[in-house]
């Protein structure tokens, strides 16, 4: 089998990988990406047609640079290919006075979205049960409500975002192939061998983007990071309640003070009278290849009575489709990007932990400084794998 030679080969071209792979290009740099399907696709963690983004993020501060800088880079895509990708429709998150508001392993995320807030001018509102009612009657509230509203949150397109990326990266002479399985990746000496079911490849520096998928292809990791499938649902809009842009933020609603006492959602998007929403788990684990992607009625049901019924206005009770999606974990939802100590021209990009998307363009920025460099980027050193060890020695 024939071992070739690029620059750099990047392994999963989802919201990394592809964002990854265009700022190599954009550098100049012999890039080769691959998948094992044909992104935008559905069968890993960028899909769904909207994914939050939120400029103040209660799972640290040291997320905020990546998520400013990553707006910037959208619009700059924008510019260059005429997509829309970034729709700034604003966002509310909410949360009972004096109640905890779990997310992401944090147990206060509504005070520190505003405490990140604060630190980075990043501008916002605080906003009462009353003042919630007048602005978004959607919102059913029992009057003990706070809320923190951010104009310039809103959601990105990650199919759109996935495929802008990519179509810049091959304009700009990246090799993307598709439809190609990585079947392993061997420490050889100074440069990595990663063998697919077509190809052999020796790269100067190889990155692994490659999501749920990861803890097979990095075994070290496969203690460390968890994948849990995850549930996305479109329920109907009935009635003349609107919840289009113009109208409805994007939310997110701690209703109650326990662990699970969370949902997210979306406005409409489109002509289709239908809203996006979604909870979260973090119990249940499964493998990328052995997920079950179907979504039984049951599911729907439970979704539509434990989080919808009595908090949203003129929303139906029976979901018009859902969809599975996984989560790639990491402790305290940390990310996990940075070199392998047992294969220092390797560098993994993952776990994003269920809320990565929207720093996606700048963590590929960064990837790419990275591996041109050789240096790590100072935002991207709460993410090493050596504060990875840390986290879990003190777990």
């Amino acid at each position: 089998m024939k071992t070739e030679t690029p620059d750099v080969l990047v392994i999963g071209l989802g919201a990394m990988g592809s964002a990854t792979v265009y700022q190599l290009a954009k550098r100049g740099v012999k890039v080769v990406g691959i998948d094992r399907f044909t992104p935008p696709h559905t069968f890993g963690s960028t899909h769904g047609e909207t994914r939050i983004t939120r400029q103040a993020i209660g799972e640290g501060r040291q997320f905020v640079p990546l998520a400013l800088r990553s707006h910037e880079i959208w619009r700059e895509i924008e510019a260059k290919t005429g997509k829309h990708l970034l729709t700034q429709c604003g966002g509310l998150f909410i949360a009972r006075a004096g109640s905890s508001s779990h997310m992401h392993g944090q147990a206060d995320f509504l005070g520190k979205t505003i405490a990140a807030a604060e630190a980075f001018g990043i501008v916002h509102e605080r906003l009462d049960a009353e003042a919630i009612r007048a602005r978004f009657p959607q919102f059913s509230l029992q009057g003990d409500e706070v809320g923190y509203y951010e104009p310039g949150a809103g959601y990105v397109a990650p199919e759109d975002c996935v495929s802008a990326q990519l179509d810049l990266a091959q304009r700009l002479g990246a090799d993307i192939r598709v439809n190609e399985t990585v079947k392993e990746i061997v420490a050889a000496g100074a440069r990595s061998r990663v063998v697919t079911d077509r190809s052999q490849y020796k790269a100067r520096v190889t990155i692994v983007c490659a999501g749920a998928w990861i803890p097979q292809l990095v075994p070290s990791l496969a203690t460390v990071l968890k994948v849990r499938r995850q549930v996305l649902y479109w329920f109907p809009v009935e009635g003349r309640m609107s919840y289009q842009s113009r109208d409805c933020p994007v939310f997110i609603w701690h209703w109650g003070s326990g662990p699970d006492d969370v949902f997210y959602g979306f406005p409409q998007v489109g002509e289709e009278r239908v809203i996006k929403l979604a909870s979260e788990q973090d119990i249940h684990e499964t493998l990328p290849d052995d997920v079950n992607r179907e979504v039984a009625a049951g599911e729907s049901a439970k979704m539509h009575a434990d989080h919808v019924a009595g908090k949203l206005r003129g929303i139906g009770a029976t979901s018009v489709r859902a969809a599975t999606c996984l989560y790639t974990n990491a402790p305290s939802a940390n990310f996990v990007i940075g070199r392998l100590q047992s294969q220092p021209d390797t560098i993994v990009v993952s776990a994003c932990s269920g809320h990565g998307f929207k720093h996606s363009a700048a963590i590929g920025e960064a990837v790419a400084q990275m591996a041109i460099s050789g240096a790590e980027p100072d935002v991207l050193l709460p993410f090493s794998l050596e504060a990875l060890e840390r986290a879990t020695s003190t777990a």
